[in-house]
């Protein structure tokens, strides 16, 4: 039985991680006209930060690793929308049944999907391969959405009201310690620094620390944050490293950062590629081969097939070297989302 992520962080851990039991917020309820079930929200972005947030306005939940998606539920009718505006209902099966059970007629719940592993942690690797990648077919019966956020509910637009009234009427929708599909992601009693330290030491991704009074704001605007124990960020990949003994052909992948408005080199990361894996990625590259190369390449090898940058690759790094290449292991590619910006 996969254990709850709530106990994991908190087993064997000081009891002060605990804190006082929560009463019960009884919040006036919002005079909120009535507003049509929105087509599509823009989520709302975590700004990353190298340090958790200090003050009594922060609450604190895991960072889940997975694939942000917003599920749309309208009189029985589910859209299962990703981050960038695809339509995946079709791929989480055990999510849409479990939004049709929740007992509402209409509402958008903001979360992540993900497929947890024996410890109750998420894992991206399993995510992917229950879906057969980013652009497979498959769909995935394991995955279930770790819910945070209430953007819709009954005619009501949230997205104006603070965020401890959005989770006071998530949490009446989806009670904590709820088990199935869809369920909630637990706010947790700790001062950011002390439950860091717990998702490290469990091998957690990080955390991610929201601001209780703030609206719902499209976008990176610093409500939220998130503080990670390996730095984790989305690059363009511009080519791949072409060798005879490597899986599939590829040596590495070359990749690039955005930095006033241009794709510039990062370095090149060749690790973590399954045998399965890479022949998928090979497919997918093949058919992006350009003629020249969409940055200013100063790295060693000259045998490079460059690619049109349309792929996208999560990289866990530690560090950036002193010139400015990255410290780095492949993670796997991403649906649409923001290439890393060097400040």
């Amino acid at each position: 039985m996969v254990k709850r992520p709530s106990k994991l962080l908190l087993q064997d851990q000081d009891t002060s991680l605990l804190g006082r039991p929560r009463r019960r917020r009884d919040p006036s309820q919002p005079s909120l006209p009535f507003a049509p079930l929105p087509d599509r929200i823009e989520p709302c972005l975590a700004l990353l930060k190298q340090k958790p947030p200090v003050g009594p306005q922060w609450a604190f939940e895991v960072k889940w690793d997975g694939y942000r998606v917003a599920v749309h539920l309208d009189h029985g009718q589910v859209r299962i929308l990703t981050r960038g505006g695809h339509d995946w209902t079709d791929r989480f099966p055990a999510i849409a049944e479990a939004a049709r059970n929740l007992g509402v007629a209409m509402a958008i719940l903001d979360g992540e999907a993900v497929v947890l592993d024996d410890q109750g942690r998420s894992d991206f690797g399993a995510l992917q391969q229950s879906l057969d990648g980013r652009s497979g077919k498959k769909t995935s019966d394991a995955s279930i959405l770790m819910a945070f956020d209430l953007l819709y509910f009954d005619g009501h637009n949230l997205m104006g009201t603070e965020l401890a009234v959005r989770r006071h009427l998530l949490e009446n929708i989806i009670p904590r310690g709820t088990e199935g599909a869809i369920r909630l992601s637990e706010e947790v009693e700790a001062d950011g620094a002390s439950l860091l330290t717990a998702a490290c030491e469990h091998g957690l991704e990080g955390i991610i620390g929201k601001d209780r009074e703030s609206l719902y704001r499209s976008g990176r605007g610093g409500d939220w944050v998130k503080i990670k124990c390996i730095r984790s960020d989305t690059f363009a990949v511009v080519g791949y490293e072409h060798s005879l003994s490597a899986r599939a052909g590829i040596g590495a992948l070359v990749l690039a950062a955005r930095k006033d408005g241009n794709l510039v080199y990062v370095g090149s990361v060749g690790t973590g590629f399954a045998e399965s894996a890479a022949w998928k990625l090979r497919e997918q590259l093949d058919k992006l081969v350009a003629k020249k190369s969409p940055v200013n390449y100063s790295g060693r090898r000259k045998d490079v097939v460059w690619v049109r940058p349309r792929l996208l690759a999560e990289i866990e790094y530690r560090a950036w070297t002193h010139d400015g290449k990255l410290r780095h292991a492949y993670k796997g590619l991403r649906d649409a989302a923001n290439v890393y910006e060097i400040e």
